[in-house]
């Protein structure tokens, strides 16, 4: 008799308040669960993009926010972070083909979405209409890494 294993899928979910330590908190966590299911390779970048995710949730809406890692069982991490605005900035409304021009060297803002389009393979968002676990306001902002030959910052400014 032939025995089926099961794909290597996990999911975590953590809800964060609105607070400036939320980013650290998603950071933390992303760590833990990547080294836990020894999938560390991919680390440094998740923290990254996902730091940057939870920060503009923080920076521009009012309420909570939540993290959801999700292994997709391919070699894939989906990481999806929900918040109260159901604004989809331009690079999520169009996903994976959607670009952003990179930040001017002297500004202080502005790489955050740049970062995702570089070292994520896909990403995405949803609004309430299209959301199928009917969160029913605000925005899911998501993207996936591991489907391609890893390729994290190397201390280059590709977003400068």
């Amino acid at each position: 008799m032939r025995t089926v294993s099961p794909p290597d899928t996990w999911a975590y979910a953590l809800r964060l308040p609105r607070d400036p330590r939320a980013a650290r908190v998603a950071r933390m966590t992303v760590r833990a669960a990547l080294d836990g299911h020894g999938r560390s390779e991919l680390r440094d970048g998740v923290e990254l993009l996902t730091s940057e995710l939870v920060g503009n949730a923080y920076r521009h809406t009012r309420g909570p926010c939540s993290l959801r890692l999700a292994a997709l069982g391919d070699g894939r991490l989906r990481v999806g972070v929900w918040d109260s605005d159901p604004r989809v900035p331009g690079l999520f409304a169009e996903p994976s083909g959607g670009r952003v021009a990179p930040a001017l060297p002297d500004a202080v803002g502005g790489r955050g979405l740049c970062l995702v389009q570089e070292y994520a393979d896909s990403w995405g968002g949803l609004t309430p209409g299209d959301d199928p676990a009917g969160r029913g306001a605000g925005k899911l902002l998501w993207f996936e890494v591991g489907g391609r030959s890893v390729k994290w910052p190397t201390g280059e400014q590709d977003c400068v």
